[in-house]
């Protein structure tokens, strides 16, 4: 038996052997769903031919894309060059550090923490003349959090009652302020990318050409900008696992 095939379940090596188009593994906790994305990316490059640098593995965490590195490291060990194993927070990263400039950010642009995010939120609110009582910056920063979770923009934020048109007021004018510091937050990393994808069609072609294979460990745990992007990228070849 292939050495990529051994130790694994019947329908686990029926996973790693999968030809073209999408790919869903459903099973428990602890039950080898990581280990089987990662035999499947070596057997990608090992048995069909796919360059390590057509493969995006994305997961949740620093910690998870840090094992599965080294877990494809040991499968692969020189092979293993090239592969673009990260975080999605890190992905969008590297996307927007190369071409965002089409969405006017430079490539040094700064990427804020929490503590930078409240800090500017601050200001806003007091530019803005609301009162502290009304709107606290961590409760302005967890409501544009949720909106750039959601992948909307200031201009989509729902509308209809005070609170609501005061956070889309304060978005809004927390975006033009990170713009001018050519700055964004953990959520822009996601939300612009997204942007960045659906308004240069020709960016994402680009993407779309190199990345023939995305695979995403923990798919359940996407959020719906996560969700976006991915479908984003595997859209044209569907070689989504």
């Amino acid at each position: 038996m292939n050495d990529l095939l051994k130790g694994l379940n019947p329908h686990q090596r029926e996973a790693v052997q999968h030809g073209e188009g999408p790919l869903l593994i459903l099973a428990g906790a602890g039950s080898g769903k990581t280990r089987t994305l990662t035999h499947r990316v070596a057997w990608l490059i090992r048995e069909r031919g796919v360059a390590p640098w057509q493969i995006l593995a994305v997961t949740f965490t620093n910690k998870a894309a840090a094992e599965m590195r080294s877990r494809l490291q040991r499968l692969l060990g020189g092979e293993a060059e090239g592969l673009w194993v990260s975080t999605f927070h890190a992905a969008g990263t590297r996307i927007l550090r190369r071409d965002g400039a089409a969405l006017g950010y430079s490539s040094d642009f700064t990427i804020y923490d929490d503590q930078d995010q409240e800090r500017l939120l601050k200001a806003v609110l007091q530019e803005l003349a609301v009162p502290e009582k009304t709107l606290k910056p961590r409760a302005a920063a967890a409501a544009i959090d949720a909106a750039k979770n959601r992948g909307l923009i200031p201009e989509e934020v729902g509308r209809g009652d005070y609170l609501a048109d005061l956070v889309a007021r304060v978005y809004a004018r927390y975006q033009e302020r990170l713009r001018a510091a050519n700055a964004l937050d953990f959520g822009d990393l996601l939300l612009q990318t997204v942007r960045l994808f659906e308004e240069h069609p020709v960016v994402l072609a680009r993407y779309r050409e190199r990345l023939r294979h995305v695979l995403v460990d923990e798919f359940q745990d996407t959020n719906q900008v996560q969700y976006r992007l991915i479908r984003l990228l595997a859209e044209g070849h569907r070689n989504l696992c």
